[in-house]
């Protein structure tokens, strides 16, 4: 990262390796339905780029020197996901904390400055949600060699965002006095919650507020004391999870004593209460894409305003966007200022200035007892990938993909039998006491209550279609008895 003016010397090593990156994973993008899905949300697609937004985010520390392997904080059913995700870049991790149940987060980034002091007592960190798009790297990296010299000196650093708009949707930070000693810091005068629009279009007139972007450089150390002061049960829930938590190679699993914290933000539980705020101002192409519209504003458009994305066509069409993932094409013809999002299994359409109600699709979903809010249409296992691919009365049909050397539970299910053909690849598949080998074209019947497994020997994927016919076909209607990946229950191993 490049010298800061605020830096009086160079960071020596063994300062630089007590830097942490915590990334904060565990939203679940409602408002990006239907390509967001709780079980496959947004920071875990590639919705600005190549790269999904959580390696985004981890790529900016992971390409710089003086960071040490970043912690993320995350939920059980991401962690394949996580860990997949950052493998794939050669990027390694401290830890992979997964919480129990999501509590906001005060608490999130207090299980990571556990973390981080045991392996430093003096260890700082810079706090970023997995899910942000920041244009210019380069602006955040000084940014944040400005935001370490304050957090040295024992100040809780926010970032403060240039506003390119009044907008109402985003927290503010009143800039207060300049800190004497570090250059380019303030004190924070004030947080202020999403505005009325008269008040935000002064706020960006005035110039003395800038967008609350939910960034933090602190010490572990300084931030635990900050929150125990003022917010105890936070801090007690937190220390209590940690001391009990389980560890499995990169996964910490903290105790179910973290349920009793207080599902609070950093900015409410600690930085609007402490004397140590301090913010950075900054201006550096930020986004939180929380909404279709927010996606919009920051894609290249054509001559007509249009994002497009995908097999669409668009006449006397203008400002809207419009992108097919696996889904049908889409054609339009004077049609203005929409979202048109086409998958698989779901089409959204929605105008571009009502694009924060998706979460109410969302709520409804879950209120019909559909699960399009909770699976993709490509459902992702740490063993590969399945694919619903028709559903009907007693029946359904699934494209699955098993990865080389990889393989699935050994399992039963009590009402549902299932019919396996190989389309490429070589299968072994075990049935009750019979193991054998399927190659391509051949196929295999499993009757219900028979335990089996499948999996992958060879060295490429496994392609297969499973027929499965019973009078119920829920994803829980399993029960495991050996799996590699630690999904058993101890009561059934």
């Amino acid at each position: 990262m490049p010298d800061s003016a605020a830096t009086e010397a160079p960071v020596d090593a063994a300062v630089a390796t007590s830097v942490f990156p915590v990334i904060l994973s565990g939203g679940s993008g409602t408002r990006l339905w239907p390509l967001s899905r709780s079980l496959h949300p947004k920071q875990l697609l590639p919705i600005t780029g190549d790269a999904s937004m959580l390696q985004a985010t981890v790529g900016r520390f992971f390409t710089q020197a003086g960071f040490a392997a970043p912690i993320v904080v995350g939920g059980e059913d991401h962690r394949f996901l996580i860990t997949e995700q950052m493998a794939s870049m050669g990027a390694p991790a401290t830890a992979i904390i997964l919480e129990p149940e999501g509590r906001n987060t005060a608490a999130a980034i207090a299980l990571a400055a556990h973390v981080a002091l045991a392996h430093d007592p003096a260890a700082l960190l810079v706090v970023a949600p997995s899910d942000h798009v920041i244009a210019r790297p380069d602006a955040f990296a000084a940014a944040i060699d400005t935001a370490l010299a304050a957090a040295r000196a024992g100040h809780l650093v926010t970032f403060g965002i240039q506003p390119e708009s009044p907008e109402t949707g985003y927290g503010y930070i009143e800039i207060g006095d300049a800190l004497p000693g570090v250059g380019g810091v303030h004190r924070v005068a004030s947080f202020v919650e999403k505005p009325a629009r008269s008040v935000a279009e002064a706020f960006v007139a005035g110039g003395r507020h800038a967008w609350n972007g939910g960034l933090f450089v602190f010490g572990a150390a300084d931030y635990l004391a900050e929150l125990a002061a003022h917010a105890p049960d936070i801090a007690a829930a937190c220390a209590a999870a940690i001391a009990d938590a389980r560890r499995d190679g990169d996964f910490v699993r903290p105790s179910d004593a973290f349920r009793s914290a207080p599902s609070v933000s950093i900015d409410y539980a600690v930085m609007e209460k402490t004397a140590r705020a301090a913010v950075v101002r900054v201006d550096m192409g930020w986004s939180d894409v929380g909404s279709w519209s927010a996606l919009w504003e920051i894609s290249p458009r054509d001559s007509a305003g249009n994002a497009l994305d995908g097999d669409i066509i668009a006449i006397d069409s203008s400002n809207n966007l419009v992108r097919i993932d696996n889904g049908p094409a889409v054609a339009m013809v004077g049609i203005d200022d929409m979202i048109v999002v086409s998958t698989r299994d779901s089409v959204l359409i929605v105008p571009r200035d009502r694009s924060q109600d998706v979460k109410r699709v969302v709520e409804a979903l879950k209120a019909s007892g559909s699960n399009r809010h909770l699976l993709p249409p490509v459902v992702h296992r740490p063993w590969g990938s399945y694919e619903t691919t028709d559903v009907g009365e007693r029946f359904q049909t699934k494209r699955i993909i098993v990865n080389p050397g990889e393989a699935l539970s050994l399992q039963l299910h009590r009402h549902r039998s299932e019919h396996w053909v190989v389309v490429s690849g070589v299968a072994m598949v075990t049935i009750g006491d019979d193991v054998r080998r399927l190659a391509e074209n051949e196929s295999v019947y499993i009757p219900a209550g028979t335990r089996h497994r499948l999996a992958n020997p060879g060295a490429e994927p496994l392609h297969l279609i499973e027929v499965q016919c019973g009078s119920y076909l829920g994803e829980d209607d399993i029960v495991r008895f050996e799996d590699k990946y630690a999904r058993v229950p101890a009561a059934a191993s």
